[in-house]
């Protein structure tokens, strides 16, 4: 940890306090402390880098992106209330090198004047306080510092006791174009769903999403294509750790059985991802049993008419035959006689 005075200090609290990096998601970063954690961009991705600088200095400031064989040096002017933003642009990042860059912003401070400065025409570093002004060290050109030892001699350079100079660091990382497709599953013909995915392109950034048949194949004229899928543009959406997201609606209901090859490509950047995943056939509807009820019906009789309850039907029976009677007594006189015994 390099060593500051009071002074330089409280500005460099105030100058630092939003510093941010907007294209995958809106970051503060504090100055002076480690680059773990700097967000990751794709070649192509604009850089913004916004913040306040006390004092309004006449000059401006002046910015220094430096990364592996990159060097950027350009001044930026504050604005009435004090406030700053430059821009890496799309061109500028497009052909970046893969891996870590710190972004160095230099405030002039007291006396108006950059007293460390970047001589184009040597390549060298200077300090404008020792003499006339003395070569630090060389950031360009046969003899320069890696990435990394270039990079710390500028901040050991602006914390010299004769410069009054203070700045404010931060970094980001360039990777290359990514885009990944979260696993689709199968879906059966008439289905609805979505294919979302991730990328390290800025959000805006456009997305082609063709999904088609992989049976298919160019056929002539007189012939039917068999042609089966959909294609569409969707944008880029803020997502979370270091990655945005997209997503893309998919309605099967005229596709045709078969496994099918999902494409995403950028529109403006080289980068490109690929999945598939079946459509089955759409299942037979399932036949409901009918069930049969038996219905048991009540009449009722209305409040105005009389019931009358048929009478029990009586059965005429036929007088016992004189052979009949003639038994029943001989039965009766039988028991009789054994009783007076």
């Amino acid at each position: 940890m390099t060593n500051l005075s009071t002074p330089q200090l409280v500005f460099l609290l105030i100058f630092c306090a939003i510093l941010v990096i907007p294209p995958v998601s809106s970051i503060t970063l504090s100055p002076g402390n480690s680059f773990d954690g700097a967000p990751t961009i794709a070649n192509g991705d604009p850089v913004y880098i916004r913040g306040i600088a006390t004092g309004h200095p006449q000059n401006g400031l002046q910015i220094w992106v430096i990364g592996k064989n990159y060097v950027k040096i350009s001044s930026v002017s504050v604005n009435e209330d004090n406030t700053y933003e430059f821009e890496l642009k799309s061109a500028d990042t497009q052909t970046l090198t893969p891996g870590q860059y710190f972004v160095l912003v230099q405030h002039p401070m007291m006396n108006g004047e950059f007293d460390i400065y970047y001589d184009s025409s040597t390549g060298s570093v200077i300090n404008r306080q020792l003499g006339t002004g003395t070569s630090i060290f060389q950031l360009t050109g046969p003899g320069s510092l890696q990435r990394s030892d270039a990079g710390y001699a500028l901040m050991q350079a602006i914390n010299s006791q004769n410069v009054d100079d203070t700045f404010a660091l931060t970094s980001f990382i360039v990777g290359n174009p990514t885009v990944i497709i979260n696993p689709i599953g199968d879906h059966r013909v008439g289905d609805s769903f979505t294919i979302t995915g991730s990328t390290n392109l800025a959000v805006d950034n456009d997305l082609l999403v063709e999904i088609y048949s992989s049976s298919f194949k160019p056929t002539q004229k007189v012939q039917g294509s068999g042609f089966s899928g959909s294609s569409g543009t969707v944008k880029v959406e803020p997502g979370t750790n270091g990655f945005n997201s997209w997503s893309f609606p998919v309605d099967t209901s005229t596709f045709k059985p078969d496994e099918y090859l999902v494409k995403v490509s950028g529109t403006t950047n080289e980068v490109t991802g690929s999945a598939t995943f079946n459509i089955l056939e759409l299942l037979p509807p399932t036949s409901i049993p009918t069930v049969k009820t038996q219905v048991t019906t009540f009449q009722t009789a209305s409040p105005n008419t009389t019931t009358t309850s048929p009478l029990p039907t009586t059965t005429n029976k036929s007088p016992p035959s004189p052979i009949t009677i003639l038994i029943a007594f001989g039965f009766v006189g039988g028991v009789m006689i054994l009783k007076r015994k």
